[in-house]
């Protein structure tokens, strides 16, 4: 009887989630593009700041525990993501790659997002920065006319300035639009500078194991939290100014970073605070339907599948050289394990993959004859030079000194008991079954992807970084373009 009355209420649920469809009207788009950022934020846990802006989005929808960046650098990111496809599908995966006189160009059926949105009748803009590593005409993407008319209308040209009074526009119209928020990157980097305004305690602050806890710490910390409560308000003023023209209800909000801060071992590093990412899914029409799959999701998600989950709420069909998958759709199968990848970084040649399965991370380094921090552009910022300092002088612990250490091919943490990925699994036997599958996952996606960060960066586009950066450039690598 007890069987049979538990059957009866699983079919029942099972009948009630599957009588909920879409709303008849096709929502429009906003896509929440931010720099630089890691998801310290009321909705996942953190509360040294309020956001009550991002948590109005959270309760609007979906929030997503588990969203991980392609690359933890932006320009192999957002290449990346709008495109639905890996950067190392197409050989965008190198930091601002293909901007000089060596060009990349996508295969003619490989459409960026904004393209097709434009080809079927939608309304796109983005504010205001692309960052794409592929060659491309900007008029194809976005309507340039609408472009000027808003800016007209402003006083200062970046998205975080705005008071987006210039949505009154967008009435009547069907959109996809970007907004760029300098997130991260806000009144400067986050350790860039010593001191660094914040109105937030530095004694508030927690400071990971692999850092020197000290002021210099602390404060970019405390700057990185004080960055998280000005992005809120902005995306408050978003919010108001969609509800006052009537577009909120039905307006799909996307709200993203492009990959972790910047300090040493965050950005431009695969582990958990370089690519592990808030993402939130909001539709206050659509609500109902986006949470059939839960409103708090622990699913594996990797951020090229934001390409595919906006076209299929827009109802326009997904192109089957997309490598995302749309995480609403009836038949979506969760992914064992997602990949980033690590490459070139301005002058900086590097090669690291990183698996990251429900339980584990797993980190390929392929460069093993350098250093783990090599030269890079952070080399002056107060934290870099602090950190360099106190090794210099010996007062860095074991855990601290992570990037003087001896570098090795392979690493792998339990992000379960291990969420600072302390205590390396790859050299313990025990381990062996699990880090032979994750070595497998690897490969089998190189395979299928056609990584082509595999091969040696073309020599033109080589040329085109060392004309740029010239004695930055001590990379043997470059050594072929030097004369």
């Amino acid at each position: 009887m007890l069987k049979l009355f538990i059957t009866a209420l699983l079919s029942l649920f099972l009948f009630s989630c599957s009588s909920v469809v879409k709303p008849l009207d096709k929502p429009n788009i906003l896509w929440i593009c931010v720099d630089d950022m890691n998801d310290w934020m009321n909705p996942y846990g953190y509360d040294l700041v309020k956001t009550p802006h991002i948590n109005t989005l959270a309760e609007e929808g979906v929030l997503f525990e588990k969203a991980y960046v392609p690359a933890p650098v932006c320009s192999a990111a957002r290449s990346a993501i709008i495109t639905g496809c890996m950067q190392t599908t197409y050989g965008t995966h190198n930091h601002r790659s293909g901007r000089g006189d060596y060009k990349i160009m996508l295969p003619p059926q490989v459409k960026p997002v904004p393209q097709i949105f434009r080809e079927n009748g939608y309304l796109t803009f983005n504010f205001s920065k692309d960052d794409y590593n592929f060659e491309y005409k900007r008029e194809n993407l976005y309507d340039d006319t609408f472009n000027k008319l808003v800016r007209s209308n402003q006083k200062k040209k970046r998205a975080d300035s705005y008071d987006f009074d210039w949505f009154v526009h967008l009435k009547g119209k069907r959109f996809f639009g970007q907004l760029q928020f300098r997130g991260g990157k806000l009144g400067g980097e986050a350790g860039a500078k010593y001191p660094a305004e914040s109105r937030v305690s530095e004694d508030a602050v927690t400071i990971p194991p692999f850092y020197p806890d000290n002021k210099i710490y602390r404060n970019a910390t405390a700057r990185h939290y004080e960055q998280i409560a000005l992005l809120d308000e902005q995306i408050g003023r978003v919010i108001s100014s969609l509800k006052r023209n009537n577009l909120y209800e039905n307006t799909v909000i996307i709200f993203y970073t492009d990959h972790g801060y910047q300090l040493p071992r965050a950005k431009q590093f695969c582990y958990e605070e370089g690519v592990k990412v808030p993402l939130i899914i909001s539709w206050p029409r659509g609500k109902e339907y986006l949470e059939l799959g839960g409103k708090r999701r622990e699913d594996l998600v990797n951020c090229i599948d934001l390409a595919a989950v906006t076209l299929g709420l827009a109802e326009i069909t997904v192109p089957d050289y997309m490598e995302g998958k749309d995480l609403f759709h009836e038949d979506y199968e969760e992914r064992p394990f997602v990949v980033s990848a690590r490459d070139r970084c301005d002058y900086t040649v590097e090669q690291i993959r990183s698996v990251r399965s429900s339980k584990y991370r797993y980190i390929k380094n392929y460069k093993t004859d350098r250093p783990i921090l090599q030269p890079q552009y952070r080399d002056h910022y107060a934290t870099m030079v602090n950190y360099k300092r106190l090794h210099e002088q010996g007062k860095l612990n074991d855990v601290q000194s992570w990037g003087y250490a001896k570098r090795v091919p392979e690493e792998l943490y339990d992000m379960e008991k291990d969420p600072h990925q302390i205590n390396n699994l790859a050299v313990n036997p025990d381990y062996e079954g699990v880090l032979e599958d994750h070595r497998e996952y690897l490969q089998e996606w190189i395979s299928e992807t056609g990584d082509k960060g595999q091969l040696p960066e073309a020599e033109a586009s080589l040329r085109d970084v060392y004309k740029r950066w010239k004695e930055k450039c001590v990379n043997p690598e470059f050594n072929k373009v030097k004369n």
